[in-house]
């Protein structure tokens, strides 16, 4: 079975479909088809209802209205085994295998293949699963457990999972966001050959690179509603996001030119064994600092470092002249400094509190009379920085976890910028959040420099680097290699430092 001839009717078809969730619309009309042996790239911003049509095709919610169409058929799905049963898979950014099972046991969960007497056959499972990894091309130990595998491995085990389970269409659901490079291009490899062997893929990503080296065709959501379907060809990545957003992005980087002023978070001579030594740089009130690397140079462990959540054999760290206590947060917080996490569901927020809980968590003691926290306090300064930062959602008592991705982001922010911080450390900032979203936090960082605070950033992608930094410092292998004026900052000698192909002074 090869790519869908023209003409031919859509694999799976969805058809005016429509969710809501209490007063708030997630989708509303939405339509868009599905071919065999074609990439289908779905874009839109954190809060489009891309996620609510995963979740409608995977059997989690039912539509209000409107329907699901496969290979001809309307179909309804009252649970995600009703949507496998049908061939439906979706592939998460996050897979939930079952860590203490094998990866053969894992893919042939629910159909495992029995001899006599109905004793579960062993040999076969190990067959089945080394059937599947060849044809996938991939080489992973069937026998070993589940736990221990990386988020890619895992990622392999679930599509070989999808296709031993017969699926026809295979949903993957951001499922790059945290991969290294070269776990991408294997993903990349197994979808491709899924998609020629005629599969229809539903890609989702917030990277337009992945959208056109896998995708043929691109549907654009925009507030829960569908915008436009189109050949990929027929469209430009500036016309993507302008359909996105609603309005021309003209600065996707709005810098602000800002005189620095005195030096505020001075870092000495700084290292931990194994991980990351002899670290020293400044960051001054109004200047952006940005960290480059690759992917495990110690960037992240070097700021965790500074802010005192990671342990330091050596080094000190001053704010405004002041010498920080190593190895406290509190400190930290007491001198000025934020810091706002990669990972902001595991370590910067209390996913099941409400939103202007989160918001207000590290002033809670400051907004408390007679050690309670007095709850119309609370309310006015969530909501105050909610709506500065734009953030969407329907009620502030409403837990966290419930809201997207981005607006997960802004909620972050908010909660530390309400601090008012002299040194504000942002790691990754933009990561997995919609183009849209990128430029606001962009323009906050940029107006907070512009107010004097001293802003130091983590970031992996090259273009927000050189789009935002005043200064470069580039690490390789747990070092600083290189620091780079903003004027003389460009991908390739960012990479050449990173790389260690000729470090620039």
């Amino acid at each position: 079975m090869g790519r869908q001839e023209p003409g031919r009717g859509p694999l799976l078809e969805v058809r005016g479909v429509s969710k809501s969730f209490g007063a708030v619309a997630a989708v509303a009309g939405v339509s868009f088809p599905l071919y065999a042996g074609e990439a289908h790239a779905v874009v839109g911003e954190n809060g489009a209802g891309k996620s609510t049509i995963v979740k409608v095709l995977a059997g989690v919610h039912r539509p209000d209205s409107g329907t699901l169409v496969l290979a001809g058929e309307p179909v309804e799905f009252g649970s995600p085994a009703e949507a496998k049963a049908a061939g439906i898979a979706v592939i998460y950014q996050e897979p939930t295998l079952f860590p203490d099972l094998s990866v053969a046991e894992n893919i042939v969960m629910g159909r495992h293949p029995r001899r006599g007497l109905g004793m579960i056959d062993r040999a076969a499972i190990r067959a089945e699963a080394e059937r599947l990894f060849a044809r996938l091309g991939v080489r992973i130990d069937p026998a070993r457990p589940a736990r221990g595998l990386s988020i890619a491995d895992q990622q392999i085990v679930e599509i070989a999972k999808a296709l031993g389970a017969d699926a026809r269409v295979l949903v993957m659901d951001e499922p790059t966001a945290a991969l290294t490079v070269v776990e991408v291009e294997r993903l990349f490899a197994v979808a491709r050959a899924l998609r020629d062997e005629g599969a229809a893929i539903m890609f989702i990503s917030h990277r337009f690179e992945e959208v056109t080296e896998l995708c043929q065709r691109v549907t654009i959501m925009r507030d829960g509603r569908h915008v436009s379907t189109d050949p990929l060809t027929d469209v430009t990545v500036d016309e993507m996001v302008r359909r996105m957003v609603g309005r021309d992005l003209d600065a996707l980087f709005p810098k602000q030119d800002v005189e620095p002023g005195a030096v505020v978070l001075e870092v000495d001579g700084l290292s931990r064994e194994g991980v990351f030594r002899d670290i020293s740089f400044s960051v001054r009130a109004g200047e952006i600092v940005a960290f480059a690397g690759l992917v495990g140079s110690g960037r992240s462990e070097v700021v965790q470092a500074v802010f005192g959540v990671d342990e330091r054999d050596a080094g000190v760290v001053r704010v405004n002249g002041r010498k920080l206590r190593p190895h406290s947060a509190r400190a930290a917080m007491a001198a000025g400094m934020a810091l706002v996490p990669e990972d902001r569901r595991q370590q910067g927020l209390v996913m099941d509190l409400s939103i202007e809980r989160n918001v207000t968590l590290p002033r809670s003691r400051a907004l408390s009379k007679f050690g309670l926290l007095v709850g119309r306090g609370e309310r006015r300064e969530a909501l105050d920085w909610t709506q500065r930062l734009r953030t969407k959602y329907g009620r502030l008592s409403d837990a966290v976890g419930t809201l997207s991705g981005g607006n997960q982001q802004k909620v972050v922010l908010a909660k530390w910028l309400a601090m008012a911080p002299k040194v504000l450390i942002v790691d990754e900032p933009t990561r997995g959040i919609d183009v849209g979203t990128k430029a606001e936090v962009h323009r906050l960082m940029s107006a907070l420099a512009a107010e004097g605070v001293a802003v130091l950033m983590v970031s992996s992608e090259l273009p927000e680097v050189l789009g935002m930094a005043d200064r470069v410092l580039v690490m390789r292998e747990g070092r600083i290699v290189a620091e780079i004026p903003r004027a003389r900052a460009t991908e390739d000698s960012v990479m050449f430092a990173a790389m260690g192909q000729g470090a620039v002074a």
